[in-house]
């Protein structure tokens, strides 16, 4: 008869914990970024700053609704191109994803951004720049760093006003983020006085740039100005050495990384590049920042290369939209992202009502000895 009571005994709470596990509420939190191709680094960069967030919150214990969340990344690679970034966020749409944290480049970031609005699924970037994306009218479409209106008006304005560049060429890739960036430049350097004395570009994926800039060391500017990313940046600067162009070189966040002076090698001199970052940490979110630096090369055994903060950081504000919405279902919580005011590493992120980042930070840099070296913060 004992027996027999503590078998039922312990299907009850088997039957027991079966239910309470059952409880649990499973969240998927889809990620995209490009982990192959020349920008692999970038993309694994932001990949593991969504990492090390989702895991961190599972070790919280996070509950939603009064359930207890487990939280899934599910990461998906663009490669930078934009009909294979539209092709990953089908997939997660697919995979009912209940939020997404991506893409990197503007280039992808803007066509995926329909497909995650149709279906109505939040999405966050934490390091598409381009003004378009946020302007489309989609509602799920947010980011936590300021746009080329700021950082490409910015640079301009510096060039002008502090560099006191008489005369500036601009180059760039043909890519949303590039171009755009460029051409914003290229208004403020204008409206603050300056002349353009040539446009050229190129592509995202090129290595040889003796025409276009044989063609531009024929004007004598004072500064080249290049929209697009490090990977290129890197021997566009070499091979304006070996053609003796020792002028200053300025570009947006695609260039201002740790990585530009080795894909450069010889080709920079202290001073010479001057670089904004979308975003920029002050005062106490020094420390915060410092810590999840120290986090993330203990986890991952490299340093951070440019966005996992912003990254790491737009993960939670998300769940932090769905803690206080009370359920992680996009329709619901989707209203609490608009009115969200959260204390991140990186500042304070609240958002306007096109999805913007209010009062975004620029953070001004150049390279001494193979390091970036801080210039200013500026909003």
């Amino acid at each position: 008869m004992q027996v027999k009571f503590n078998a039922i005994v312990g299907a009850a709470v088997i039957l027991l914990a079966g239910s309470a596990y059952a409880q649990d509420l499973v969240v998927k939190i889809g990620h995209v970024g490009p982990t192959s191709g020349p920008i692999a680094h970038l993309g694994k960069d932001n990949e593991n700053g969504a990492r090390i967030a989702i895991d961190e919150l599972n070790a919280k214990g996070v509950t939603i609704g009064g359930k207890k969340a487990k939280f899934e990344l599910l990461a998906e690679d663009d490669a930078a191109d934009p009909k294979q970034g539209t092709a990953a966020a089908q997939k997660l749409v697919d995979s009912k994803v209940n939020g997404v944290i991506g893409h990197l480049n503007s280039g992808t970031t803007i066509p995926a951004s329909k497909i995650y609005s149709d279906a109505g699924i939040p999405q966050i970037s934490p390091s598409s720049t381009n003004p378009k994306y946020t302007r489309q009218g989609f509602k799920t479409a947010f980011r936590v760093v300021a746009d080329d209106v700021h950082l490409g008006g910015t640079l301009g304005r510096y060039a002008v006003n502090t560099l006191k560049a008489k005369s500036i060429a601009v180059i760039d890739d043909r890519t949303a983020y590039g171009q755009g960036l460029a051409d914003e430049f290229d208004k403020a350097v204008k409206a603050a006085g300056g002349k353009v004395v040539g446009r050229e570009f190129t592509n995202d994926k090129a290595t040889d740039f003796t025409a276009i800039l044989t063609a531009i060391k024929a004007k004598k500017p004072d500064v080249i100005f290049y929209g697009g990313m490090d990977a290129v940046a890197g021997p566009m600067l070499r091979q304006m050495k070996q053609l003796g162009m020792s002028v200053k070189f300025m570009g947006g966040d695609g260039i201002c990384t740790a990585e530009l002076p080795k894909l450069a090698q010889d080709g920079i001199s202290d001073d010479q590049v001057v670089c904004a970052e979308a975003g920029g940490v002050e005062g106490d979110y020094k420390k915060a920042v410092a810590d999840f630096d120290a986090r993330y090369e203990k986890k991952f055994g490299t340093n951070v290369k440019l966005y996992a903060p912003y990254v790491y950081d737009a993960v939670n504000v998300m769940v932090a939209a769905m803690v206080k919405a009370g359920s992680a279902d996009p329709a619901k919580y989707l209203p609490e992202l608009h009115k969200i005011s959260y204390d991140g590493i990186t500042g304070k992120i609240a958002f306007d009502n096109k999805g913007d980042i209010k009062n975004g930070a620029l953070t001004l840099y150049t390279f001494k000895g193979g390091q970036r070296s801080q210039i200013a913060i500026v909003r």
